[in-house]
């Protein structure tokens, strides 16, 4: 009876262990997750306001806004090597290299900036050379005169989150995201609309807004983490003016892939959008809708994959192949959870959800309704590959591995996802719900291809 007594003991410890890991994955992980909903709020506060100002105020705003949020992508992504370094130097017990990996990301940060801003400055000239209506094309500009400045914190921000995020101190992320909120909605009533005596500056004035929105929540990080007994000993910004050429070049190294990664993945969304225009207004409207609905949900699953980054980083930087397959199977387990009940939502009470987005004494409303529903059909299972995919994604960048998994999505967006959202929607005449489940094959393939490369991360000796 002995041996079955410690085998049951030993049983018991390991489920204990792997029950272990799920807290401080929950604990990491969801904080950031709201904060990514919160920056969203952001985003829909500039909506919401300028949309008051007119359609062509709204349209230009999207035009500069796009063109922003591709720069600032790539150079999220890039920068968004810190986590798996920064973790990794944290597992060796090497302060002294955390501090110069976030010290490089800031670096990296301000001179990044430099070519984007000689790209922003002539935002008017690319669009119009791109085909957009010069009226628009001219409001666009005038909108990022002032927008662009707002790279620099933004990509700060990153750096910063990146240290708060090995450090597992995300709610302070949450808190000062949400003190961006707060000074965006009030900098856009009153810089767009005049109000109280400022100056009516429209669409410079939500430009104006989002510069210091983004600089008042990077001012905040930094300020938590000079006063922070933890934190405060690892001086991210002391010796700032020292270059580190060994630690800058490593990052760039790991998160070029990344910042490609992020592009090929938002281009396919932004390509399934010109799709769904070739099939009329209503159904693009209606992609617009559940893209939304499916967004709002897939911060749970961006939120699980960054704990993931630095947990597995960690484990990886103590050289614990067994403690870095927990981390990255322990996120991936909770997140398609998560991902399943959205899914069973999704199934439901798609009416419901959908509702939300539109007036139904319109007529006109009836038949964007019946499109949405069926696209968030397809969207239930769509997230639940999606969030299997950036967990496993970036269950291998906190490895360090990000070169293959680049191949990987290039193949699963581009080859796959799009080529069959081209040949489901139109080829095999399946419409928007084609389009979307070419998107899910996409992303499935990912997902798959990912998981499999981090359980052979022993053979493939991704930990050293």
């Amino acid at each position: 009876m002995a041996p079955i007594g410690q085998s049951r003991q030993y049983g018991l410890r390991i489920a204990q262990l792997w029950r272990s890991d799920i807290r401080p994955t929950l604990s990491l992980g969801m904080p950031l997750a709201l904060a990514q909903i919160a920056q969203m709020g952001i985003n829909t506060t500039d909506v919401l306001m300028i949309g008051r100002l007119g359609a062509e105020e709204l349209a230009a705003s999207v035009l500069a806004f796009n063109m922003w949020m591709l720069l600032w992508f790539f150079g999220m992504g890039i920068i968004q090597a810190v986590i798996p370094l920064g973790a990794q130097a944290l597992g060796r017990r090497a302060a002294r290299d955390l501090r110069r990996t976030v010290r490089m990301g800031l670096w990296i940060a301000v001179l990044y900036c430099l070519p984007a801003w000689c790209l922003t400055f002539f935002t008017e000239e690319i669009l119009i050379a791109l085909g957009q209506d010069p009226t628009l094309a001219a409001l666009a500009g005038g909108y990022m005169d002032a927008l662009q400045w707002s790279l620099l914190p933004a990509l700060g921000i990153m750096a910063v989150r990146g240290f708060l995020t090995v450090m597992g101190r995300a709610q302070i992320v949450l808190y000062a995201t949400l003190a961006g909120v707060v000074v965006n909605i009030g900098l856009d009533y009153l810089l767009i609309f005049g109000e109280f005596g400022f100056p009516r500056l429209e669409l410079f004035g939500a430009g104006i807004a989002s510069v210091f929105t983004s600089a008042v929540t990077f001012g905040i990080l930094l300020l938590y983490t000079s006063r922070q007994r933890a934190l405060k000993r690892y001086a991210i910004l002391g010796r700032i003016w020292r270059t580190d050429w060994s630690v800058f070049f490593k990052i760039l190294r790991l998160g070029f892939p990344i910042g490609i990664t992020l592009i090929a993945e938002g281009g396919l969304f932004a390509a399934s959008s010109v799709l769904m225009g070739w099939l009329g207004t209503v159904p693009l409207a209606a992609h617009g809708i559940s893209l939304q609905i499916a967004s709002i949900t897939f911060m749970v699953p961006v939120g699980l994959s960054q704990a993931a980054l630095s947990r597995v980083g960690y484990a990886a930087g103590k050289g614990d192949t067994e403690a870095a397959g927990r981390a990255g199977w322990v996120a991936l387990v909770i997140t398609v959870s998560f991902m399943a009940c959205f899914a069973i939502v999704f199934w439901v009470a798609p009416g419901a959800l959908v509702s939300l987005y539109l007036d139904l004494d319109n007529p006109a409303s009836v038949e964007v309704l019946y499109l949405a529903t069926s696209f968030l059909a397809v969207a239930a299972i769509f997230q639940i590959v999606d969030g299997a995919q950036i967990i496993g994604t970036n269950n291998l960048r906190g490895l360090g591995d990000t070169t293959i998994p680049l191949i990987y999505a290039i193949i699963g967006y581009w080859a796959i996802g799009f080529s069959l959202s081209l040949g489901l929607g139109f080829g095999a005449g399946w419409g928007g719900v084609g389009i979307w489940s070419g998107l899910a094959g996409g992303l499935a393939f990912v997902g798959i291809l990912t998981n499999i490369r981090f359980y052979r991360r022993d053979k493939l000796k991704l930990i050293s």
